[in-house]
C-alpha cells in the first residue's frame, strides 16, 4: 500500500495483537465471546439431553445420571455451566452500561473489567458451596 507520496507505508493495514497492549478489557471481551459459545454448544445440547431423559423414563434418566457420576465428570461440566453464566451475565450487564454511555472512562472501565470474573467466580464458588452445605 502506497502512502500519499507514492512511498510504500510501514503501517499495518489493520490492528493486529502486536499492536494493542493486553488488559482485563481484551482478557473480558474474549471471555464473553466463549463463556457465550460454551453455553450454547454445550450447554443447550446438555439440557436438550437432561429433559429428553426426564420425558423418557427411569430408565434414561439412570443413564444420563450415569455418565455425570464417571469420574466427577458431571460436577466439573455443571461448574464450568454455572461459572460461564455468571461471566457472560456479568459481562453483559457490563456492556449494557457501556451501551448507556457509561463506565469509558479508563479507570472505571479497568475496575469494571477486573470486578466482572472476580464476581463470576466468587458468585459461582457461594453457589456451589451453598448446593453442598445445604443438606448438612
Amino acid at each position: 500500500m502506497a502512502g500519499a507520496s507514492g512511498s510504500p507505508s510501514n503501517r499495518p493495514l489493520s490492528p493486529h495483537l502486536q499492536v494493542y497492549k493486553w488488559g482485563p478489557h481484551m482478557l473480558v471481551s474474549i471471555l464473553h465471546r466463549a463463556t457465550g459459545d460454551g453455553m450454547a454448544l454445550v450447554g443447550v445440547p446438555l439440557l436438550v439431553w437432561w429433559l429428553y431423559a426426564i420425558a423418557a423414563g427411569p430408565e434414561s434418566y439412570a443413564y444420563f445420571q450415569s455418565w455425570f457420576d464417571f469420574l466427577y465428570l458431571g460436577y466439573i461440566v455443571l461448574v464450568g455451566m454455572s461459572f460461564a453464566f455468571f461471566e457472560h451475565m456479568y459481562s453483559g450487564l457490563r456492556h449494557f452500561v457501556m451501551d448507556a454511555g457509561a463506565g469509558y472512562e479508563l479507570n472505571t472501565n479497568k475496575l469494571w473489567a477486573t470486578a466482572v470474573p472476580l464476581a463470576a467466580i466468587l458468585t459461582t464458588a457461594a453457589m456451589w458451596l451453598y448446593i453442598a452445605f445445604k443438606n448438612i
